[in-house]
């Protein structure tokens, strides 16, 4: 048992593919521009120098090595 789609049928199934693309498009492209904005802030900042170590002193208390 076979239905025939409707002329009404096909305009609405076709706004909706358009509506749904234009959608997924604008979506797409907000989040590019936001992932290159993101990228690009990091890149603008200066590198942080890495920080040293403290230095330890002789009075510090030592470990003694363990071997198995």
């Amino acid at each position: 048992m076979g239905t025939s789609l409707t002329p009404e049928f096909r305009e609405r199934f076709t706004l909706l593919l358009f509506v749904a693309m234009g959608v997924t498009f604008a979506l797409a492209a907000l989040f590019d521009t936001l992932a290159l904005r993101r990228q690009n802030r990091r890149a603008l900042r200066p590198p942080v120098p890495p920080t040293r170590a403290p230095h330890r002193t002789e009075t510090a208390d030592h470990r003694p090595s363990v071997r198995c």
